[in-house]
């Protein structure tokens, strides 16, 4: 089978945000007068949905309260002047693969409305072919979100990479069946990610094209369906 998709995490794996979710994180639990967090805490949480990394931060406690943490973090978040850059050679990566004939997409830890967001900003979101976010489904390492988007656009799991820079990512991935690739220059540490077999750990995500076509199988080339 040749290989058709290709699904990015993003924070961490193609948008620096660390510093910005972890001062959003710790601005959130100011507000609210809880027992604060380390950097290290909040860092470990990048990737989970929202409501799932307040309950790893702040465990049983209920639904109002969870939802009251989500309202404070997202008021940090979008405040003015707060805003996160592409790592080094992202825009270029994706273009090259898009060029390729690879199918793009989106699986995150994001909601709709903050992944909306940083898609206008970076002009990249026509290249994504589908996006899925942990507030539309069920938040990695769950796999269900990655298995929407092989039904969605009608790919096996076999024909599927899934990039990202947490164990969350690889997990899901090895459950979705899809191909795990490791990026080591986000939030947990290549020791964490290789726990899951990824099929390469890159330094860069600008080796992935390179990477790429040094693998047996490659994207099969798109072509316009005539009458």
């Amino acid at each position: 089978m040749a290989m058709r998709l290709i699904v990015f995490d993003w924070d961490g794996t193609l948008m620096d945000s660390e510093a910005q979710i972890v001062a959003a994180m710790q601005a959130a639990i100011d507000d609210l007068g809880l027992e604060p967090r380390d950097r290290a805490q909040c860092r470990n949480i990048i990737g989970l949905g929202l409501r799932e990394a307040v309950d790893a931060l702040y465990p049983g406690r209920d639904d109002a309260f969870l939802q009251t943490f989500v309202d404070r973090y997202r008021h940090h978040w979008f405040a003015p002047g707060h805003a996160s850059e592409l790592f080094p050679g992202v825009r270029e990566t994706l273009e090259l693969l898009d060029e390729a004939g690879f199918l793009l997409a989106i699986a995150t830890g994001k909601g709709r409305t903050g992944l909306d967001k940083v898609l206008r900003q970076t002009g990249l979101g026509g290249l994504f072919a589908a996006t899925r976010c942990a507030d539309e489904t069920r938040s990695k390492p769950h796999p269900q979100m990655l298995c929407e988007i092989l039904e969605e656009l009608d790919v096996a799991p076999q024909q599927a990479l899934m990039v990202g820079d947490t164990e969350y990512d690889m997990e899901m991935a090895v459950q979705a069946g899809v191909g795990p690739v490791a990026v080591r220059y986000g939030v947990h540490p290549p020791e964490r990610l290789q726990r899951h077999r990824p099929l390469v750990c890159l330094e860069r995500i600008s080796e992935l094209p390179d990477w790429l076509a040094g693998q047996p199988l490659r994207a099969e080339p798109q072509t316009e369906i005539t009458d």
